[in-house]
């Protein structure tokens, strides 16, 4: 029976072995990943698992089963290999059938091309980053639950140069033959012995890292990230990822040195064969990156996360029982203290704190034709400019949220940041873009950070974008010769001084009761306020409630319908249908709030109320300022 050593730290043995015991029976494969799959369910065995997020590269072992929490950024091109091969002991010419799968390289020994055993597979290759905005309290949770033990390998330590990975193996990859191909050429090369493409040597020490480093971007969406990157192979079903989705990939970690072929332009070319390079040298440096950078893993199993918050399982509706059952009871009590910490973070405002709630739980839950359903886009006006209140804001929301990005709306970074992916067909990449996020990322717009002067093309364009995401939830990548759209499901916050240029679902002025002396040192002292504890009780709060199902009675249903009759009778003209649109999202976002599954009357009518006061005000600001819309 194997241990759970064997299962994490050589789960290639796992996987040899079954073929081995498969008579080449195809029904192999499948059992081998239930396997693997069996073993991940008992109990807490994922946390043996060590995780790429966590533990450094040199700190896994090769070939070792690790997992990755990650978002798809990009989808390449479907490569072959040798998903069979036989080998041929030079000495005593015993030829052994082996498995090609979940490997970069072959096994030692003198491959039979001509062999009639030899099977050709495909698989597909995902690069994969961690999801972008990540709070580090959800890394450091996640560290924290991990029970697997690991310890520097032996060939690579962290006080050493990252290049003498590949120089301490090059005299076993003397003997490797490469089973990766991206292209049909190779698939034929494998079937012609004359033309076969072997291994010979790792790079040369002349390629330092630090220059393919430098040279090697790693193409994460959002700027100053960090963590790995990594191109995850996978073998089944790929069909079923889609880009942008977040994932916890388990999977074999390969960092074979024989696989980092990136050089400058010269030296790649000398590598190559020119019979069967068809790629540009950008592409050889974006699809073969150094191991030592990019590692790739095998898939074995993915799991689909749907969020990301590490106090709950990946999907909230796996929680069953007693422990929803008493999540969901104590909504209304942690939903009130949550509503007193935003209203002392508004200073004093709670009716901007109200909003912030239902803004803080908002998703599209469906989309009808192309009306995104359930987005609700705050502005909060009547920020301070040139203040640090939009930034502790932002602080608060980081503490609260698992994945949010500040984008500050300064005339630069609208001329010069890059938001919309675009594809580059030189590289045959996506290069990706500060809107790139995975879904329910919070995404904050600082526009009291935007000052006078002219937008170029790159800023109308970076404006338009903003503005379909808001409205459409929905991203246009830039395809050269055409636009593709992608749906999104972001959260957008956006702060402002006036009411802001970008669309909105709702605006809420803010009316401070409080003027504290200091208001940097105000802020930090309420945030402060919070215990750990607390803070993690909030953010169970807010995932659970923006997960829950709901649903409206035909009572209600047609209670709203007389309502809305009523509202209209007096000034028909004073609530439009896009009135109405808002109210029931608020509705529903009210319920959900406090972890009301259905709509009430009561419900309905607070949200009636909130409307009130919040256009009460927002009329108020009007007349005061005289001169906005």
């Amino acid at each position: 029976m194997p241990t759970v050593d064997d299962w994490v730290n050589n789960p290639l043995g796992i996987v040899d072995g079954i073929f081995a015991q498969s008579n080449t029976d195809p029904a192999w494969e499948k059992k081998a990943v239930e396997y693997f799959k069996e073993k991940l369910k008992v109990n807490d065995t994922q946390c043996w698992v060590p995780s790429l997020n966590d533990v450094p590269l040199h700190y896994l072992k090769p070939n070792s089963l690790v997992k990755f929490r990650c978002m798809v950024q990009d989808m390449f091109d479907p490569e072959f290999f040798m998903g069979v091969y036989e080998t041929v002991d030079p000495v005593t010419n015993v030829k052994v059938l082996r498995c090609g799968k979940y490997k970069d390289v072959t096994d030692p020994g003198q491959v039979d091309f001509n062999s009639s055993k030899s099977v050709t597979s495909e698989r597909q290759t995902f690069y994969c980053v961690p999801i972008p905005g990540e709070a580090q309290w959800v890394k450091e949770s996640y560290a924290s639950s991990s029970q697997a033990r690991v310890v520097p390998s032996t060939s690579y330590t962290p006080n050493r140069h990252k290049r003498s990975y590949e120089e301490d193996d090059e005299m076993d990859t003397q003997q490797q033959t490469e089973v990766n191909s991206g292209s049909q050429n190779a698939v034929d090369s494998h079937r012609n012995t004359d033309s076969k493409r072997q291994e010979t040597e790792a790079p040369s020490q002349g390629t330092s890292l630090s220059h393919c480093s430098s040279n090697l971007d790693l193409n994460f969406p959002l700027p100053g990230e960090k963590g790995p990157a990594c191109l995850v192979k996978v073998y089944d079903e790929w069909d079923k990822f889609k880009l942008n989705d977040m994932l916890e990939v388990f999977g074999i970690l390969s960092v074979d040195p024989a696989l980092s072929l990136v050089a400058d332009d010269k030296e790649v070319s000398s590598l190559l064969d020119p019979t069967e390079s068809m790629e540009t040298v950008e592409e050889q440096r974006a699809h073969r990156p150094p191991a030592s950078l990019v590692p790739r893993l095998h898939m074995l199993h993915a799991q689909p996360l749907h969020h990301n918050n590490p106090l709950l399982p990946p999907a909230v509706a796996d929680v069953k029982g007693d422990f929803l059952n008493s999540v969901q009871g104590e909504m209304a009590s942690v939903r009130a203290e949550l509503l007193a910490y935003l209203t002392h973070v508004f200073l004093g405002d709670a009716l901007a704190a109200e909003y912030l709630i239902l803004h803080l739980i908002s998703t599209v839950y469906a989309r009808r034709d192309v009306l995104p359903l359930g987005k609700f886009t705050l502005n909060v006006s009547g920020c301070p400019h040139s203040s640090p209140y939009t930034e502790q804001l932002y602080h608060v929301i980081q503490q609260l949220v698992p994945s949010s990005y500040r984008l500050c709306m300064s005339l630069h970074n609208m001329n010069i940041q890059r938001m919309v992916p675009r594809k580059d067909y030189t590289a045959n990449r996506l290069v990706s873009g500060s809107l790139q996020l995975a879904r329910n990322t919070s995404l904050v717009l600082d526009e009291t950070q935007l000052e006078q002067g002219q937008l170029d093309t790159a800023g109308v364009r970076n404006i338009t974008a903003l503005g379909n995401l808001i409205t459409w939830q929905k991203v246009d990548y830039d395809f050269n010769y055409h636009q593709m759209e992608f749906p999104c499901n972001i959260n957008v916050l956006i702060m402002s001084e006036g009411r802001s240029l970008l669309p909105c679902d709702c605006q809420i002025h803010l009316r401070p009761t409080v003027n504290p002396p200091d208001l940097l040192e105000h802020l930090k002292a309420v945030q402060h306020s919070q215990l750990p504890s607390q803070l993690n009780k909030y953010r169970v709060y807010l995932t659970v409630a923006r997960s829950l199902d709901y649903s409206i009675t035909e009572e209600i249903t047609k209670a709203v319908e007389e309502d809305f009759v009523e509202m209209r009778k007096d000034d028909p003209q004073s609530v439009s249908a896009e009135d109405l649109h808002r109210l029931l999202v608020m509705a529903r976002l009210l319920a959900l709030s406090h972890g009301q599954t259905t709509l009430s009357r009561d419900g309905w009518i607070k949200a009636k109320q909130l409307e009130m006061l919040r256009c009460s005000r927002t009329q108020q600001q009007k007349r005061v300022n005289g001169n906005e819309p």
